[in-house]
């Protein structure tokens, strides 16, 4: 649903997706079993987005999602369609990639934009000085805990340290064509010599600008100047110099090589038997065109969590090779990544009810 372009496209991608293997080790797909079709018809509303609105009215259109750490991480193609024509040829789409450029972002790049056709000119970077701080060596966070003194007062070593992940992510977004602009988003508690030294290290590692944007206090208002930014970065900037990282006709061992090396900064990579098998399998199905959407840990540019700012020395270890022909990408599975979000031993749902009287819906939040 996220990649399709059309209810045409999606009819065919719901068609195309491999459900097995026949004897002869020929794939079998939906439509080969004659339920293309009575897909698509469950599907037919869900391709069409959600409209929203901020607090302050703005339209957003919400269609597919997060977890970029699993999957493409990405709003849906037909969202980013609809909201270009709805702002028209002078006007702006923000569209979000999941979790850390590394991950979200190439995605973004790698397979939405081949599969949408769509050249971005700028990308935007939202860094925070708490997240900083952590890859410079602060404390672990935990869920539930109360945060360290270290991420609650002024620690400019810290964030000092820090800032080398900040820059390899704007390198990484550089080797796509576009304009970098970060989004450094404030928290009331941090200083201005913090945020002065994310700013510095931003534009000496080859930002076109980067912006305190404190909306969380000051709403539309707050980032305003962002906004300038962004407006000006996408001005100064042609669609045509954006490209690719890899080539998608590459032999799919070397297209996981490039990104593991180029993105994640890797030395290289280690195939499972079972990998390696899988390759074979998938280039004799006719599958090796196909984009690559890595799933691995968002913690880290290494396949290691605990790994912060930027690791050296390390290898990307792929387990196995999912094939989401429908779709139209291959899934490399690394590290200790799991492909379905954790859950809390105790479900939510035991303190969601309803009120039969009002209708008043109680225990969501």
């Amino acid at each position: 649903l996220a990649l399709s372009t059309d209810l045409s496209d999606m009819r065919e991608k719901l068609g195309s997706m491999v459900v097995g293997y026949s004897k002869s080790n020929q794939p079998i797909t939906a439509d080969d079993l004659g339920c293309g079709g009575a897909l698509t018809v469950l599907m037919k509303d869900a391709i069409m987005p959600t409209i929203m609105q901020t607090v302050e009215r703005t339209p957003v259109l919400v269609h597919a999602g997060p977890f970029a750490n699993i999957a493409t991480g990405n709003s849906s193609i037909v969202a980013d369609e609809i909201a270009l024509k709805l702002v028209g040829k002078d006007g702006f789409v923000v569209t979000e990639a999941g979790f850390g450029a590394d991950i979200g972002m190439e995605k973004f790049f790698n397979i939405k934009c081949r599969a949408s056709g769509l050249k971005p000119k700028c990308a935007v970077i939202v860094a925070t000085v708490r997240a900083l701080k952590m890859h410079g060596g602060g404390p672990i966070v935990s869920a539930g805990k109360p945060l360290a003194t270290e991420y609650l007062e002024e620690n400019t070593e810290l964030v000092t340290k820090g800032v080398c992940n900040l820059v390899k992510h704007i390198e990484n977004a550089k080797k796509f064509g576009v304009n970098v602009v970060v989004a450094i988003n404030k928290f009331k508690t941090d200083t201005d010599t913090e945020i002065e030294i994310v700013r510095k290290a931003s534009i000496d590692a080859g930002a076109y600008d980067a912006v305190m944007s404190n909306h969380w206090a000051e709403g539309g208002e707050g980032a305003k100047n962002l906004g300038i930014a962004v407006e000006k970065a996408c001005a100064t900037n042609d669609e045509n110099n954006f490209r690719f990282l890899y080539d998608a006709n590459l032999p799919i061992r070397e297209k996981i090589e490039i990104i593991s090396k180029e993105i994640y900064g890797a030395d290289g990579v280690d195939f499972s038997d079972l990998a390696e098998q899988q390759m074979t399998q998938y280039t004799n199905a006719g599958f090796s065109n196909l984009p690559i959407c890595v799933a691995k840990t968002q913690y880290s540019f290494s396949c290691d969590a605990s790994a912060k700012g930027v690791p050296t020395g390390f290898r990307i270890a792929v387990r196995e090779i999912r094939g989401c022909a429908g779709a139209g990408f291959l899934y490399p599975i690394c590290g200790e990544i799991m492909t379905i979000p954790g859950l809390p031993t105790r479900p939510g749902f035991y303190d969601v009810d309803i009120d039969v009287e009002t209708g008043e819906v109680k225990g969501l939040f």
